[in-house]
């Protein structure tokens, strides 16, 4: 895969743009926008994720309503003060807009990171599996992103024996999942959550060296070196 991302964070998405492009922010003088995609799943849902990009990137009409756009970038996460509150935001932020896919997958995500809360293992009236994993990724300038991810089956089983500390590495998609958030006694909302749907996940100790390319491409050769757990996409 090539992305011209940092390793340990990378992304690739393409869908149908459903949202105008409308100015987020300014950096340095320079302008991003945001807007939202359509990536379909083989399942025949939808996920409608949010999209950061430059205006350095923007060529008249690349964003238009309707259109497809493939990127590679980084999932990132700020705070956003909504009533007094912080409130943790996700977004795709594009560093290259392509002509075609760099992956066969409309949406894939390769993270690395740490673990920054006690991992949340539960299970469904269904007695299905589920674990929620919040990952810490370090990123330039001594800044960090704050990656909610959810991992099913085995892998939720094998995640609720980890703990805050532990260096964790997961490839999945980016999924969105509505849901509803009583704000009083009479005012109910529909929120939207962003999070990574983990397929397969690997542990590896501090000081470590690991390839988390090497690591996930050699799943199919049975390696036991590390501790690796393939799961359900």
């Amino acid at each position: 895969m090539n992305y011209v991302t940092e390793k340990n964070n990378r992304v690739c998405i393409m869908g149908e743009i459903v949202s105008e492009a409308t100015f987020s922010h300014e950096v340095y003088g320079e302008g991003f926008y945001e807007f939202f995609v359509k990536v379909m799943r083989l399942s025949g849902q939808a996920d409608i994720l949010p999209i950061t990009v430059s205006e350095r990137l923007i060529q008249e009409g690349m964003l238009c309503k309707g259109k497809t756009v493939c990127a590679t970038g980084q999932f990132r996460s700020y705070n956003k003060i909504e009533n007094g509150k912080s409130r943790l935001m996700l977004t795709v932020f594009v560093r290259e807009l392509l002509d075609e896919p760099s992956v066969k997958a409309p949406n894939s995500i390769l993270l690395s990171g740490y673990i920054c809360k006690p991992p949340v293992y539960r299970t469904t009236p269904f007695n299905r599996e589920i674990a929620d994993v919040l990952i810490a990724v370090n990123r330039a300038y001594n800044k960090s992103d704050y990656i909610p991810c959810i991992a099913w089956g085995r892998n939720a089983r094998f995640v609720k024996s980890l703990a805050v500390g532990d260096r964790i590495a997961v490839s999945g998609r980016i999924q969105s999942r509505e849901y509803q958030k009583k704000l009083s006694e009479t005012e109910i909302r529909t929120m939207t959550a962003y999070e990574v749907s983990v397929s397969k996940l690997a542990t590896f100790e501090q000081g470590e060296e690991f390839d988390i390319d090497d690591e996930f491409d050699l799943y199919t050769m049975q390696k036991t070196a590390q501790t690796a757990v393939n799961g359900e996409y």
